[in-house]
């Protein structure tokens, strides 16, 4: 979920609604980094889907079906083990960050059902990253039951086992962070009355990894770490240090202005999600010129950085760009997907009408099946836009960015080596022009707007002459992206 003081949140295939080993400690800009003896692995694929709301069982037949043959690198699941419920207020998505065993038993589906998606995942060619939640247990005061039958005490875990010293009790008012320029506060008080767990302890530690390494034995691939800032970067690191092998590491360090704890604090556990990145990315194509984008990225290392347009938190807090800013979104997806920065993720969420909804589900809070048909279900990893420039990221693989150009407001082009070519018209009129590119001559298919099915594309294609040239009408707030894997004949 993560918390700071920028973002506040609480506990068919179709277009876009609205078109939607020595450890060492190093000091890097005055922030001391703890940097394990680990070489962490080089993920394969490079784009990940954020299936939010998704069950394991229609994760496994999206894999299959979509998100493999579209080339999508990984999948990032909802966290896989028991939660609380919280039927009094309809069992909301934030629930499942609410952890109360370890058992891999939720609203998303059975263990059973867990390692068949893996499985399905892995045969696609698409790795499988598990949400995982490290900080805390649940926010119940009380006593509950959670979703797999455990019983459980805000501060009493016998599934586990926890018990009350394990948590940190800061002392504040209802152990309650009261200073996010408190680094102690961060990581030793409490994020919306979620115990917090003493991960300093071996015992608690210990703990941690088993279930890590639980997941791990099914063939998950890595981890998204939540609320990361909240743990010492050292206690992740010792955590990590007890897995039985290795693992794709990403860690929610959500940044916040003068606050004590910062994103490259965490590097040398893996990479990090940066979220400065999207508000960026947001201010300019809400309120800014396009031609801003022609030096874009963020504070962290492009290598180290997980980047997005939005994720589940801020798209509730409509901190950043969403389907519902409609052609911007898209325009703002392809963007990201052509540019070189940062490994991307790309949110796929359902219909919400207030924060806490949950997605579709049945009446004891499971998630129903995911169905692109039915219109509770926003499917923008399929999406127009989306779906065709995740071939067009591989097919340009590490190539630069050559031959910028810009009208010097919101008509911008760029293209990637000889790979690819991009073209984002974010104004309010048509552009009529020719464009210069190093592509070879041939007919292509837009992929903003197409996929190549048979030899043919499903939308408008484009010729480059043998110059290069392009000649091209781009509509008000569109675009057209072509690729060598996109061409359909030649020059």
């Amino acid at each position: 979920m993560g918390c700071t003081s920028y973002l506040n949140p609480k506990p068919g295939r179709r277009s876009l609604r609205a078109l939607t080993r020595v450890p060492a400690i190093v000091l890097l800009a005055g922030v001391f980094l703890w940097v394990p003896a680990r070489a962490e692995p080089t993920p394969t694929g490079d784009v990940i889907a954020q299936m939010f709301g998704w069950n394991w069982r229609s994760i496994g037949r999206e894999c299959r079906e979509t998100l493999g043959p579209l080339g999508y690198g990984a999948v990032q699941t909802a966290p896989a083990q028991e939660h609380s419920r919280w039927p009094e207020r309809g069992y909301p998505w934030w629930s499942s960050y609410s952890p109360v065993s370890h058992s891999l038993d939720s609203r998303w589906g059975t263990r059973a059902e867990l390692a068949e998606m893996v499985r399905s995942c892995h045969g696609a060619g698409v790795r499988v990253y598990v949400d995982a939640v490290v900080n805390n247990t649940s926010g119940v005061r009380g006593c509950d039951t959670g979703s797999a039958g455990a019983e459980y005490c805000h501060f009493s875990y016998p599934s586990v086992p926890y018990s009350r010293a394990d948590f940190h009790h800061c002392g504040t008012p209802h152990d309650a962070i009261q200073d996010f320029r408190d680094r102690y506060h961060v990581q030793h008080c409490e994020t919306f009355e979620l115990a917090d767990l003493a991960t300093e302890k071996d015992h608690v530690r210990d703990r941690i990894a088993d279930y890590l390494n639980d997941l791990l034995a099914l063939g998950v691939d890595g981890f998204r770490i939540d609320s990361a800032k909240h743990v010492a970067a050292e206690d992740l690191s010792a955590i990590f240090d007890r897995l039985d092998r290795p693992a794709y590491i990403y860690q929610e360090v959500v940044y916040g202005v003068d606050e004590a704890v910062r994103p490259e604090e965490y590097l040398g556990n893996g990479d990090a999600i940066d979220l400065r990145y999207a508000a960026g990315l947001s201010a300019i194509f809400r309120h800014g010129r396009l031609r801003e984008l022609g030096n874009f990225g963020s504070e962290l290392p492009s290598a180290s950085s997980v980047v997005f347009v939005d994720n589940h938190d801020t798209k509730r807090s409509r901190a950043t760009l969403s389907q519902l800013d409609g052609e911007r979104y898209v325009l703002a997806s392809a963007f990201v997907l052509a540019w070189p920065y940062g490994r991307l993720k790309v949110l796929s969420d359902y219909v919400f009408r207030h924060y806490d909804q949950p997605p579709p589900s049945d009446p004891d809070g499971r998630a129903a099946d995911a169905d692109c048909a039915d219109p509770r279900w926003l499917c923008e990893h399929s999406a127009a836009g989306i779906a065709g420039l995740i071939g067009f990221r591989r097919a340009v693989g590490d190539a630069p960015v050559r031959d910028w150009a810009d009208d010097g407001a919101n008509l911008i082009s760029f293209g990637r080596g000889e790979a690819g070519y991009l073209i984002l018209n974010g104004g309010t009129s048509d552009a009529r022009a020719t464009f210069r590119t190093a592509l070879p001559a041939g007919t292509y298919c837009d992929v903003m707007h197409g996929l190549v099915r048979n030899g043919s594309c499903t939308g408008p294609v484009y010729t480059v002459d043998h110059g290069g040239r392009l000649h091209a009408e781009v509509p008000a707030l569109s675009g057209i992206a072509l690729h060598v894997g996109s061409a359909i004949s030649g020059g």
